[in-house]
């Protein structure tokens, strides 16, 4: 099954190309048209449709006071016989970019709530906080607004740091954890190690400005397939100037205050049930912060190490994570 999602994968990215190549031809005689974003906004009104469709959610946003608004998909028609889940996605492209591939298999069994993060998607906020605390809290404070009472948190790469917050200072809340890739309760060493060999500047690395860097950032981020593949430059530039320009000040904010951070001696023991999964081809953050951060979460965490995938399980291997995070999850 998961080979046969990879080989659609692979033909969808061709399509897409192929499409957009054409396009291109067609619509140069017209440079003015070609200025503005077409086809990335094209494909995110079919995430969204396929969201709401084929996953059965419904999207909303939360005003938290006057200076912050959350954004959320959610159940369209919540069932009490499943259990809440809160997926919290990571640094880059919204929630719909990021979770397609696991969606649908995952609304089977849970009642979905996936927030865009403050400065992604529609989230927005003109407080100057810019800790994942903060983060966790604004997505907290519009579960409850939601109706949310008690959930299951995963969050992956930046999300889980959001979702560690959430486990810790909302215990009476989340019930089970997992964190998926993600640099928590990672030491000064290994951070200032890393940042080192990763050989390009993490914020040129994370907010890229030009097609090369997202295609730098998606071969750091993949091991098994590559949804890039075949898109030409200008559609990469759609999706720098769709994705990452807008907010661009406030993402970068983001990951500056995580690198000024100064590491913790020691991280909270969880009173939650914690599941880790890593790839172990991971190059953003390395299975070595996975038993680093196991040995601090104690005897209630665990890890499962997913062979031969990269950072972004949630595109190396949505069945192998779903399957991971259902077991984790659900009552036998």
């Amino acid at each position: 099954m998961e080979t046969l999602r990879r080989y659609l994968r692979h033909l969808l990215s061709f399509y897409l190309s192929l499409t957009a190549t054409l396009s291109q031809y067609l619509f140069s005689p017209f440079p003015k048209i070609r200025r503005f974003p077409v086809f990335v906004p094209m494909i995110e009104a079919l995430l969204s449709f396929y969201f709401s469709f084929s996953c059965n959610l419904v999207q909303c946003s939360v005003d938290l006071d006057d200076q912050t608004t959350m954004h959320f998909w959610g159940p369209a028609h919540r069932k009490f016989s499943k259990p809440n889940l809160v997926m919290i996605h990571g640094y880059g492209g919204n929630s719909r970019w990021q979770f397609v591939y696991q969606v649908a298999q995952l609304a089977e069994s849970f009642n979905l709530y996936i927030p865009d993060l403050l400065f992604f998607g529609k989230s927005h906020t003109n407080c100057t906080n810019r800790s994942e605390t903060f983060q966790a809290e604004c997505v907290v404070a519009g579960l409850k607004r939601l109706g949310v009472e008690r959930c299951s948190v995963y969050g992956i790469s930046y999300g889980g740091y959001v979702g560690y917050r959430m486990a810790e200072i909302y215990s009476e809340m989340v019930e089970k954890l997992v964190i998926v890739s993600s640099g928590v309760g990672c030491t000064e060493d290994q951070k200032g190690k890393h940042l080192k060999s990763l050989g390009v500047d993490i914020l040129d690395l994370l907010l890229p400005e030009k097609p090369e860097g997202v295609r730098l950032l998606v071969e750091k981020s993949v091991y098994r397939s590559n949804p890039f593949k075949w898109a030409p430059d200008f559609i990469l530039q759609e999706f720098v100037d769709v994705m990452y320009n807008a907010n661009r000040k406030g993402k970068q904010e983001l990951v500056e205050y995580l690198l000024a951070k100064k590491a913790e001696c020691g991280i909270q023991t969880l009173c939650q049930e914690t599941l880790l999964i890593w790839g172990d081809k991971d190059k953003i953050f390395p299975l070595s912060y996975a038993y680093h951060l196991q040995s601090n979460l104690g005897p209630k965490c665990k890890l499962e190490v997913i062979q031969d995938m990269g950072h972004a399980a949630n595109i190396d291997s949505p069945d192998s994570l779903n399957a991971l995070i259902k077991g984790f999850i659900l009552p036998y």
